[in-house]
């Protein structure tokens, strides 16, 4: 049933001789002859003659051609794309100003391809720069300006300080030229030509003649020529400039990078043609049924009024994935037209027909039709076919009873055809390293590609609208888009300086808006529109909001800077914490809720992202997120001293100011190889959930997390695991779960075939059944590994070694600093002075040389992440511990077995600071020598017992304590210096992709294998990397199976590289690396895991977090053999230490690894008492401890008296509730900190707290730590109030000003206080913002 009507538009707009429905504001139509070079600096004129926005589509010689949509079917359509002559500048006024001219000589002009970004292609092999220099920065914009009310009057021409590199490079031009010729089946037509990406600002000239200008470097610019052409050659000449009105706008967090980016082409349509085909498709309330909805404004350039005009409506359905397509039978309209008159005048035709149960559009099942449009003459005869793709996606918000909602939970809800779908998202700029902006089709093919086998089905276009063929893509391909206009001004900040508020800039946000929407109108894959990002609150957005919904209110309309004017709520990087609570639906925030950003993935990254999605899918509220971001931003560049390429960041070309590695935030890298994150997103986004009914027997509950498509796309291969070696397999290929439920299988192994000194794991994975565009046939789309049975019968490595019938090693004296063992087959030689390993040898190999063994290691090298503590790191030493034996003993057992005992001090001889940060990627260390450590300072101390036994395995237990338990590590555990020859890596862990306690969900544990060398990841600034979770062994052997195989006590992270963490801290690029020669083994008895603090998210939670407390760790080494896993099949034997260690507020523990074992000890040298808890020892002294079934093996520890008090926050007078607790200013937890109110409002200093001491103490000072994640709130101006009472304050006791560095302040009084209660006052910042926060506060008293 079809209802055509049309309508004549009103309104008609006259402007020189163009005659349009309302234009946009902004934009002018005018014959001129020449610009006044004054346009591109005056933000309320936003272009010269160019066509209004119109959906993406062309005009065809026949249906046949119009049912493929692509422009390069068209005999219409003529791609300009190619080598044109071009010439660059510095600064406008160097310009070549008449090159317009077609008589002027270009002939020896450079030539340039088109699209490119000229900066990049610029990029010589010798490293110069032939076109200008790449300038990444984050928030500002590259020119002069200051965060002010009205700055941008000021222009993009101001003088910058003489170091930018904008002083020089003030604003580049670059001049293009290029001849066309016009073919000679267009004559009688017009012609227009389409700029899809020009950044930021062109003139046009078609031979000579000036046609107009275009702003909005990311929607298409499109001209009509047809006046300005000629027969034969022609010319066109555009004038690009880097920086124009139109940058205040286009502050994105990017590369800078002018040119013309994107495709130049010709088209040609009738003179009377459809201007613009929207099409609107709706579903009826049961989603079955649908209708067409189209709009088709009809435009005529001839001199005179036609009428009897028709356009035929005629439908084609796609194959899934697929283009080509077939007619809908019985599914046409004609709509009828009346008089279109002369002159450019446009009517809109409307008209709407059903369409019976179509296939419906979602990103699972992306089913897609073309409609064609011909416009046809009063006598039937076909003047233009038109066409669109299209899809049937219903997108709606509505309010949902409990009953109807899959949690029963009564909510508002975002809806795609009826589901409340899971945007498992990215965001995602337009880059490569190669080219810039100016990605070709295959880069994005490969970009959906590597998307889809990601699971990843949601894509914010981030932050601006992207290359036409990318919506083809997703339409195709099934992506759900955020379409973003092309709006970020963060430069200003969000406040009175926005550029969100002036009327000046109200026509340039609406317009930009419009742009989008009408271009984009058609796409199914879009499902939500966003206004821009990071761009103010103020009132241009509610205009561009109300002028979007006149034109689509068929979609929801999302703004993260002001969710009070759109349909949704979003923010960014929102901590775990929060979302916990806010996917309850209980917050006073709009729902449905969507995060724009979050997991920012600088670098090595994504820690935690399993926790956000648990809460994600506990209920509807949430919608999902997008990861920022999908692709590093990285460019290649060339070293002038080596010439070798790499990939940089910001500052490598010499741009200045710069942010640095910023630009890099991908799951993958920016020459789309995936980033170890990839894997770990990969996994949490996966759409199928498995979970264990009862392991033992087999059985399983597979849940389809799809909202539109059953699993029989899948079939299950289930494995068993053997010490991480598949023993069984199958394959089970009908097991089926209908949308969003769940069914139970069974897979079929054989129990009695498990052994008791075996450890098992089970392995479901779900393969495609068939090949699909992005994988092929059994590709795994997502699996799951579940414990299946512990080892519980594993021989000690004694009872090996006795085995082995090995006979007794001989234990040399001290000779040089060092103790010799020589048994069958292996000699090592002890360090005494360090307390480990000096040297070991197996056979003829030697598998430590001297004095690389195992030594106390606590650094890694800092990812981009780890800016909430890694400053703490060399504050304390951690790069430069040097380690001390303070006490030793051997002693050899009646079978040979050696045992030596060691306490070993680990401490820096002085601390460091590190400069540079975590994100220029250009770090020094400076060593603060005139400040050496004394006792008091950060040190740990190790009990460590290595057993040495008859057959050459060695085993180590150690007890590590420290004298700041509060203190976060990178990592604990020991590395040593292993030589390269043996390259070849073996592990039995998490792998093969490299992994963290809170990234490791989707590495299993396994049997993997590897080179050392390959164990690198090439992150562009090299980092922490190669890390494995849950290692029970791993090996490192030549190709001869000689070397050694490392046996964890219990379980243990390792990480096997070329380079050590200082010399991955100190370089730039990987290229800088010295060449490799020998292996750096990290054992850790744990590792802080990643975490996503290098934007808003914070660090790693708190279980993720390894912390300066007591800890028990130890390996063992053995010789290699053939079968490595069967050697590695022991446990120890050996004693374990006992460590004492004494927490913060004066609680002595004693502890060791052995279980049940009873400890005797004695203070200050006094009687001998048997430990049963934790006791007090404020005051200090020295503590033994032993075993009472060996008293041999002796642990001592002296204490210092302690003089802090315990003291309890009882008031604040500001605190961010939760995460800004004042409480924690006293927990002893340098990593949690108070911070005043800024959620609701901020309030003004002074802030304080007040603390209770328990009782009246003579007061003698207080130590103050900011907060180690970062600088906002640091206090500066301070006072100190002591009450007797907590109510009389009376004048402060002291007052100062603390030196801005995140350093420990200890303050002394002059004379001792009396009193109970102490109050911390902040005056002011050390910023000048009105926030205040701390990490810990502690009292000194007598």
């Amino acid at each position: 049933m079809t209802k055509p009507t049309s309508i004549l538009l009103l309104g008609l707009l006259a402007l020189g001789s163009v005659v349009y429905g309302k234009a946009p504001e902004g934009f002018r139509y005018s014959n001129e002859t020449a610009p006044t070079g004054k346009e591109w600096e005056s933000p309320q004129d936003l272009s010269l003659n160019k066509e209004q926005p119109r959906a993406w589509f062309f005009s065809f010689q026949d249906t046949e051609n119009a049912r493929k949509v692509l422009p390069e079917n068209s005999e219409y359509w003529l791609s300009l794309n190619g080598t044109w002559k071009f010439n660059w500048v510095k600064h406008p006024d160097l310009r070549p100003k008449t090159f317009f001219n077609p008589a002027f000589d270009v002939s020896k002009w450079d030539d340039i391809p088109v699209p490119s970004s000229w900066n990049i292609y610029g990029i010589q092999k010798n490293g110069d720069l032939k076109y200008g220099v790449p300038i990444y920065v984050n928030q500002p914009v590259i020119f002069q300006h200051r965060v002010a009310v009205d700055d941008w009057r000021g222009g993009v021409m101001r003088t910058p300080p003489t170091h930018w590199t904008t002083y020089e490079y003030r604003n580049e031009v670059g001049s293009y030229r290029r001849e066309f010729d016009i073919p000679q089946n267009w004559k009688g037509r017009e012609v227009f030509i389409d700029f899809d990406g020009v950044d930021s600002f062109f003139y046009l000239w078609i031979n000579g003649q000036y046609v107009g200008f275009s702003k909005n470097s990311r929607n298409t610019a499109s001209f009509n020529i047809t006046k300005y052409l000629k027969k034969g050659k022609n010319i066109v000449a555009a004038e690009v400039y880097r920086s124009s009105d139109g940058s205040f706008l286009e502050a994105q967090d990017m590369f800078r990078l002018p040119g013309i980016f994107r495709t130049v082409a010709l088209r040609s349509t009738p003179r009377v043609h459809i201007r613009d085909l929207k099409v609107f498709p709706d579903l009826d309330k049961d989603y079955k049924n649908g209708t067409l909805k189209v709009k088709a404004d009809i435009r005529n350039f001839n001199n005179k009024n036609i009428k009897g005009l028709n356009i035929v409506y005629s439908l084609y359905e796609h194959k899934l994935y697929s283009d080509e397509n077939s007619p809908v039978n019985g599914v046409s309209a004609t709509a009828k037209l009346p008089v279109v008159s002369k002159k450019q005048t446009s009517i809109i035709s409307e008209t709407e027909f059903a369409v019976p149960n179509p296939n419906k559009w979602s990103g699972e099942r992306p089913y897609q039709y073309t409609l064609v449009a011909e416009l046809k003459d009063n006598r039937n005869k076909t003047i233009e076919v038109v066409s669109t793709r299209i899809g049937f996606a219903k997108v709606e918000i509505k309010d949902t009873k409990a009953e109807d909602d899959e949690f029963g939970l009564a909510g508002r809800y975002f809806f795609v055809n009826g589901k409340t779908v899971k945007l498992k998202g990215v965001n995602r700029h337009e880059t490569n390293p190669a080219v810039g902006h100016a990605i070709t089709r295959k880069m994005m093919e490969n970009e959906i590609m590597l998307m889809k086998r990601a699971n990843i089905n949601h894509v914010r276009n981030s932050h601006y609208t992207t290359d036409p063929y990318w919506y083809f893509l997703c339409n195709k391909y099934g992506i759900y888009l955020e379409d973003e206009a092309n709006i970020e001004s963060h430069q200003y900040y969000y406040g009175e300086a926005s550029l969100s508020h002036p009327v000046e800039w109200k026509a340039a946000h609406v317009a930009r808006v419009l742009e989008m929407v009408h271009a984009h109108i058609n796409h199914p894959s879009i499902v939500i529109w966003s206004l821009g990002n990071e761009a103010g609150p103020g009132k241009n957005f509610v205009s561009a909001y109300n002028e979007l919904k006149k034109v689509d209110n068929t979609r929801p309309v999302q703004y993260e800077r002001n969710n009070d004017i759109v349909d949704m709520g979003s923010n960014q990087y929102p901590s775990i914490a929060w979302v916990n609570g806010a996917v309850k639906g209980k917050y006073n925030i709009k729902y449905p809720f969507h995060i724009s950003e979050y997991a920012h993935s600088m670098g090595n990254a994504c820690g935690n992202l399993v926790d956000y999605w648990n809460a994600m899918e506990s209920t509807n509220f949430f919608m999902g997120g997008a990861i920022w971001d999908w692709v590093d931003q990285s460019m290649y560049n060339y070293d002038k001293q080596t010439g070798k390429r790499y990939l940089a960041y910001g500052g490598d070309f010499g741009d200045t100011p710069n942010d640095g590695q910023f630009v890099m935030n991908g799951i993958v890298f920016g020459d789309l190889e995936p980033k170890p994150q990839y894997y770990e997103v990969k996994k949490v986004y996966q759409h199928i959930g498995t979970e264990a009914v009862d392991v033992k027997k087999g059985i399983f509950n597979v849940f389809n997390k799809y909202y539109f498509k059953d699993l029989s796309d899948y079939e299950i291969r289930w494995s068993v695991y053997e010490n991480g070696t598949a023993t069984q397999a199958g394959v089970l290929k009908n097991i089926n779960a209908n949308a969003r439920k769940k069914t139970q299988f069974s897979i079929p192994f054989d129990a009695s075939k498990l052994k008791e000194n075996a450890e098992y794991f089970v392995k479901i994975q779900y393969l495609l059944k068939e090949k699909q565009p992005w994988a092929d046939k059994e590709f795994v789309q997502a699996e799951e590994q579940f414990l299946l049975q512990e080892a519980s019968k594993v021989a000690g490595v004694a009872e090996v070694s006795k085995a082995a019938n090995a006979s007794k090693p001989v234990l040399e004296n001290e000779k040089d600093g060092r103790r010799l063992i020589k048994g069958n087959g292996f000699e090592l030689a002890f360090d005494m002075s360090t307390g480990t390993i000096y040297s070991l040898k197996y056979g003829n190999e030697n598998i430590i040389t001297a004095g690389n063994g195992p030594k106390l290691n606590a650094l890694r090298a800092f990812v981009n992440n780890d800016n909430w503590f890694y400053s703490q790191w060399f504050e304390r030493g951690l790069h430069n511990l040097q380690h001390r034996a303070v006490s030793s003993n051997f002693v050899t057992q009646p079978d040979g077995t050696v045992v030596a005992s060691f306490t070993v001090v680990s401490q820096a001889p002085n601390g460091a600071r590190i400069h540079g940060g975590t994100s220029s990627g250009k770090n020094t260390i400076e060593e603060l020598k005139d400040k050496p450590f004394g006792e008091g300072d950060f040190k740990f101390t190790t009990n460590q017992i290595w057993t040495i036994y008859p057959d050459g395995s060695v085993e180590l237990q150690a007890g590590i304590s420290s004298n700041q338990e509060g203190l976060i590590l990178p990592r604990l555990g020991y590395v040593m210096k292993v030589p390269g020859k043996l390259e070849n890596f073996s592990y039995y862990g998490r792998g093969p992709i490299d992994n963290y306690a809170d990234r490791k969900s989707g590495q299993f544990i396994e049997l993997h294998s590897n080179k050392v060398k390959n164990e690198f990841v090439n992150f562009p600034k090299p980092q922490d990397m190669a890390n494995h979770e849950d290692v029970r062994w791993c090996a490192l052997t030549d190709n001869s199976s000689n070397g050694a195989v490392f046996v964890a006590a219990n379980r243990m992270s390792v990480t096997a590289l070329q380079y050590s963490a200082l010399d991955l801290i100190l370089a730039s690029h990987p290229y800088q690396l010295s060449a490799a020669t020998d292996t750096y083994l990290h054992l850790d008895a744990a590792v802080t895991g990643l975490g996503g603090n290098s934007c808003g998210q914070g660090g790693p939670l708190e279980h993720d977090r390894v912390k300066a407390v007591q800890h028990d760790f130890g390996f063992i080494i053995r010789p290699a053999g053939k079968n490595l896993a069967e050697t590695a099949m022991v446990k120890p034997s050996g004693e374990m230490p006992i460590s004492i260690s004494r927490s913060k507020n004066g609680e002595l523990k004693i502890s060791s690894g052995k279980k049940d074992a009873v400890i005797l000890y004695s203070l200050n040298n006094g009687k001998a008492k048997e430990y049963k808890s934790e006791f007090q020892l404020r005051n200090g002294g020295n503590v033994t401890a032993w075993y009472k079934h060996n008293t041999q093996l002796k642990a001592s520890m002296t204490f210092e008296k302690i003089e802090n008090i315990q003291t309890s926050v009882i008031f604040a007078s500001s605190q961010e509730a939760g995460e800004g607790d004042a409480s924690h200013l006293t927990d002893g937890n340098v990593n949690s900190i108070w911070h005043t109110m800024y959620s609701v409002t901020v309030a003004k200093h002074p802030h304080w707290v007040d603390m209770d001491a328990g009782e009246v103490k003579n007061i003698k000072g207080f130590t103050y730590l900011p907060r180690q994640d970062g600088a906002n709130g640091n206090v500066k101006d301070y006072t100190i109030h002591i009450s007797m009472d907590g109510k009389e304050w009376g004048e402060p006791v002291h007052k100062g000003t603390f030196a801005r560095n995140q350093s420990e302040k200890k303050v002394t009084f002059s004379k001792p206080v009396r009193g109970r209660y102490i109050r911390f006052t902040a005056l002011s910042e050390q910023s000048g913002n009105d926030f205040a926060s701390g990490a810990e506060i502690t009292i000194q008293a007598e």
